[in-house]
């Protein structure tokens, strides 16, 4: 029997209904990616690790438990708007804090992207920002789908603390 082939396979989909909270939410004045890091209180405004050119911050709706954000402190919509020093160092922290993660909280593997537009998921499109989610094997189950309630195992806060130590080794 002929393998078959990607178009041919069912369409799989990924639900995450407590996604709707955020989509829902009332939304701050402004760009929080401009407006977080001008903030003095890192640890109320979720920042880990301020950089020379970028920083990184926990997901206020994350995916999954230590779901991180990296931005640009350049309002930017694409990453053609980035010097290469931005781009270069977002790489630099996406692996260095994979590395936390790994170390930390044990991941097994990682997303690591960004949405760019509307169209291509961007909750935030205005300013582009990296996610790094951490994955585990059986992270996505039955819960989410049948109850609308996703488990996390960590408080943001509790998360925060126990990545903190980490990025100011960076």
């Amino acid at each position: 029997m002929k393998p078959k082939t990607p178009h041919q396979l069912p369409l799989t989909r990924l639900w995450a209904p407590w996604r709707m909270d955020y989509i829902l939410s009332e939304k701050e004045n402004g760009c929080i990616f401009c407006n977080k890091p001008k903030k003095d209180n890192d640890r109320n405004m979720l920042i880990l690790h301020r950089g020379k050119n970028v920083f990184v911050m926990m997901n206020l709706y994350p995916y999954n438990n230590g779901h991180l954000l990296i931005a640009p402190y350049t309002h930017a919509d694409n990453s053609n708007e980035l010097t290469i020093e931005d781009r270069g160092e977002i790489m630099e922290l996406a692996n260095a804090s994979m590395e936390i993660i790994k170390k930390s909280m044990n991941a097994e593997g990682f997303n690591f992207g960004a949405n760019v537009g509307k169209s291509g998921g961007a909750g935030i499109e205005e300013h582009i920002h990296f996610h790094v989610v951490p994955r585990w094997q059986g992270d996505t189950n039955f819960m989410p789908i049948i109850s609308h309630i996703k488990v996390q195992v960590e408080g943001l806060l509790e998360t925060y603390d126990n990545l903190k130590p980490y990025f100011d080794n960076l």
